[in-house]
């Protein structure tokens, strides 16, 4: 089962899907207020990792990866429904809270600038978003979340409440997990060299809730 960050959607996970589907069955999860999944109130991690829980049975518990925010969503997961997990790979993020979201309030500031009812067809979203998001990487990836209904375009992410909320996204919900023990099962964390998310002084919070 696999969950993927912030402004992502199931489908990010298409090409290692494949690869593992001769073997495996494989589930690809639009997270809420992402994808094609519905939108609510507020983002919470504690009610979307219980969703996501949904999704599972104790009678075939899975092996959970979760990138960036979906990282979070599957280590909350695994916090609070551990009979559901068997093993759980962590993907560029820690179990710890970051500072840093001006970057993605610019992303998400832009996107809702954009006039929709004035796009011709996507490039000129592409070229209107050039100046706040210069990475072309960046802006293809954004634009996925860019649909067309009808006659008229949209975005399938939640931009209001993701923007309102982006603290909690980037948080870490340590007071509201005071009660659950830590996960017991394996865990394989993933990151590259000089990741600014897995870092040497997480560690010790990565060992107090995932001690294997």
């Amino acid at each position: 089962v696999f969950l993927h960050g912030l402004f992502g959607q199931g489908k990010n996970w298409t090409q290692v899907a494949k690869a593992l589907s001769t073997d495996h069955r494989v589930l690809l999860v639009d997270l809420p207020h992402h994808g094609r999944s519905p939108w609510h109130e507020r983002f919470d991690f504690l009610a979307i990792a219980d969703q996501v829980a949904e999704l599972l049975s104790a009678d075939d518990p899975v092996v959970l990866v979760g990138h960036s925010m979906g990282g979070k969503v599957a280590m909350v997961l695994a916090l609070r429904h551990p009979e559901l997990v068997a093993r759980l790979c962590v993907v560029d993020v820690s179990p710890v809270g970051y500072g840093k979201v001006s970057e993605f309030a610019r992303y998400i500031e832009a996107m809702q600038a954009l006039d929709l009812d004035a796009l011709s067809q996507r490039t000129d979203a592409e070229e209107a978003l050039e100046e706040a998001v210069p990475s072309p990487t960046v802006r293809s990836f954004l634009l996925q979340n860019l649909r067309r209904d009808g006659g008229s375009w949209r975005w399938q992410m939640n931009l209001d409440v993701l923007g309102e909320d982006l603290a909690e996204v980037s948080g870490w919900p340590e007071e509201r997990l005071a009660g659950a023990a830590a996960y017991d099962g394996p865990v394989l964390w993933i990151a590259g060299a000089r990741s600014d998310y897995v870092r040497d002084d997480y560690a010790p919070a990565m060992d107090a809730w995932f001690p294997h």
